[in-house]
């Protein structure tokens, strides 16, 4: 396990290189994110460790990070004051891009992994936001009346885009659909509705859960149509955008807290890790056999609910909230990293923790 410290600066996300198998960039606030500055750090992993090639002190807190997929030393930041920063590691102190149409904290930033001349942003202010770095004003606007956490591009369609808010919905959009009243609103799904098939599954209907804040969520690199949501009940549910009635597909449970962050592996479609308020990092199977999952297959709910994920390990490294994880896309599949309000980034591997 290798450790780095972001001295006077609390971790609030952590990203992977998609060039380089030991680069990966932090994003962290002073004053864990309430008030002063921010910080965006550019590591490499050498023989001597981790080591800082490059960082950037902003004016305010940042939030989220995403690696450009177009130029290999480019850095998409989230800003607490709804601005969106295009950092180049070869260049010295300022973005070389900046937009601001934001009017409150921008919370996630994503890349589009197909068509690469797109990202996206969501906010506090209730939208997500369509960008092209070539172009100085946002391509296109969606409204979600919610505070909005998390959005995300399908690493399978150029044109999905989905996201989570604060009323406990997941929101797909398909860009390819005529805007009218909906705003390419294609599905929205009630984190914590009863699933229709539990209503008629026995004498004494399932109640639903009370709604909570959703705070992250991903799409399986694997299955298309599958994608997780976690948040303040502190519960990972999977869902399949093909049948959204059922509910959800997977749940798991164990964390003592809210769940930050969610993201699947890069190399096996049935593990994710989760990044929780209760400082440990878990390593979750949702109960689906990756060998035998194709892109058009997929497990079922069962007729009394969903299907009970499983807890492989857990990292406990940490000793305040884990805000932060990321999967290394290079080698063998279980090399990780982890950034948290501790003022640590730990890279590790996750084979070391499973039981």
């Amino acid at each position: 396990m290798l450790h780095f410290r972001t001295e006077g600066f609390n971790g609030c996300g952590v990203k992977y290189s998609p060039f380089f198998d030991n680069r990966l960039a932090v994003a962290a606030s002073a004053n864990f994110g309430l008030v002063g500055n921010g910080r965006l750090y550019i590591l490499e992993l050498t023989p001597d460790g981790i080591v800082p090639l490059k960082w950037y002190t902003t004016q305010d807190s940042l939030y989220d990070l995403a690696w450009s997929e177009i130029h290999e030393n480019q850095v998409l930041t989230a800003s607490g004051d709804g601005s969106i920063k295009l950092f180049d590691s070869t260049l010295d102190d300022f973005p070389i891009q900046n937009w601001k149409e934001h009017n409150r904290e921008v919370f996630s930033v994503n890349w589009n992994l197909v068509s690469k001349d797109r990202f996206s942003s969501s906010s506090w202010d209730g939208t997500v936001r369509i960008w092209s770095p070539h172009r100085p004003h946002s391509l296109l606007t969606l409204p979600t009346h919610s505070c909005t956490y998390s959005a995300a591009f399908s690493p399978h369609s150029p044109d999905i885009i989905s996201c989570v808010t604060s009323d406990s919905q997941v929101r797909v959009f398909d860009l390819r659909t005529p805007a009218s009243a909906s705003n390419h609103l294609i599905l929205q799904i009630p984190i914590h509705a009863t699933p229709a098939s539990t209503l008629t599954s026995g004498p004494v209907p399932v109640p639903s859960t009370p709604p909570s804040e959703a705070l992250t969520h991903d799409w399986n690199k694997y299955r298309p149509s599958i994608l997780a949501t976690a948040g303040v009940d502190r519960t990972i549910r999977t869902f399949d955008i093909r049948a959204p009635q059922q509910g959800p597909v997977a749940t798991m449970l164990g964390h003592n807290y809210a769940i930050r962050k969610v993201v699947w592996s890069p190399h096996l479609s049935n593990m994710l890790l989760s990044a929780s308020y209760d400082m440990t990092c878990r390593v979750w199977s949702d109960g689906s056999d990756a060998s035998a999952i194709g892109d058009n297959d997929t497990m079922r709910a069962g007729p009394v609910g969903p299907v009970m994920g499983m807890e492989l390990g857990r990292m406990s490294q940490h000793t305040e909230f884990v805000m932060g994880v990321d999967w290394c896309l290079f080698g063998s599949e279980g090399w990780c990293a982890s950034a948290g309000w501790d003022e640590s980034l730990y890279v590790w591997d996750v084979r070391a923790v499973v039981r």
